[in-house]
């Protein structure tokens, strides 16, 4: 929880509603990055106010979530809420001050600092045209910022890996009391499952350094599919009664060949195949790096690059 608000966790029956999931790995593929020749063309409508022209101050800089929510082609405030929610979730994740970014308004507002409009606008649908016109707008405004983050996915990785973290808490939670032994050979079985691979191969395939995690270094796609997969043994095993070790790893295998059949027939790709994504460390130091420009954007005196000052 942060701030009284929650990421949502897709709760599907695995078997039962394998549409579902279907749905949700399509919805995490959607989705494309504009080109910086877009930058130029983040208005409301073209001659009235550009994003930088809506800013207020009031002990910050900030822009409203209603005025971004125009700005990027949204007709009600809800979806920006959800963006926000996640958004939010990201700066927690970062150890990023959430009150020096965020702040709600009395009348169910919110205001926005520029890192903030990042993180909303990057947890917004980038298959929106002014959505994607928006990022490439962020990821453009400092030379500085282009080195650190290219593309949305990062910011989604960033949270769904953390809501892995408390996955696997929970999971081992669950486990711990039905007769289970060795929890690695638990684990295991379910990547082996999802995967046709152990851990260990895992980390061979795809380059992981020895004791990390393999979740460190999976893009949005798979890093999704893992927390379904999490997700899905522990309900079998809690709706079941599972108890015992061999069928614990059964029940976890299961899930995975589930997960993975799904994977295959809705993307036409096995996990495995998958390419690694950037060490989810670096992510974090980058997305830090990056507020750090947004707030020299906003010191007093200067301006977003390229910019006139707002009247």
């Amino acid at each position: 929880m942060v701030n009284g608000m929650a990421r949502a966790l897709p709760s599907f029956s695995l078997g039962k509603e394998p549409e579902a999931f279907r749905t949700f790995i399509v919805q995490i593929w959607g989705g494309a990055m504009a080109s910086d020749s877009d930058v130029d063309l983040f208005h409301f409508e073209e001659g009235k106010r550009s994003f930088e022209d809506i800013a207020g101050t009031n002990g910050f800089r900030f822009w409203l979530a209603s005025d971004l929510m125009n700005c990027i082609g949204y007709a009600t405030i809800k979806p920006i809420k959800v963006a926000i929610n996640r958004a939010i979730a990201a700066c927690a994740h970062l150890g990023v001050p959430i009150h020096e970014n965020f702040e709600e308004t009395a009348l169910g507002d919110w205001k926005l600092s520029r890192f903030a409009c990042y993180l909303t606008v990057m947890n917004a649908d980038p298959r929106k045209e002014q959505v994607a016109k928006a990022q490439a707008y962020f990821i453009a405004m400092a030379d500085a910022f282009r080195a650190y983050v290219h593309q949305a996915e990062n910011v989604e990785r960033l949270n769904i890996r953390a809501d892995l973290i408390d996955r696997e808490g929970t999971l081992s939670g669950a486990v711990a009391k039905r007769d289970i032994s060795n929890y690695a050979f638990f684990q295991n079985a379910g990547y082996r499952g999802m995967y046709n691979l152990d851990i260990r191969q895992i980390r061979a395939r795809k380059g992981v350094p020895d004791g990390r995690s393999p979740l460190d270094f999976m893009g949005k796609t798979e890093l999704a599919a893992n927390l379904f997969r999490l997700t899905q043994t522990e309900e079998r095993i809690r709706n079941d009664d599972i108890k015992g070790q061999h069928k614990l790893e059964l029940t976890a295998e299961k899930v995975g060949r589930a997960v993975r059949k799904t994977m295959i027939e809705t993307g036409g790709t096995a996990p495995e195949h998958l390419r690694p994504a950037q060490d989810i460390r670096e992510v974090r130091k980058d997305l830090k790096k990056a507020r750090k420009e947004f707030v020299k954007l906003d010191a007093p005196g200067k301006v977003a690059k390229g910019k006139k000052p707002s009247a």
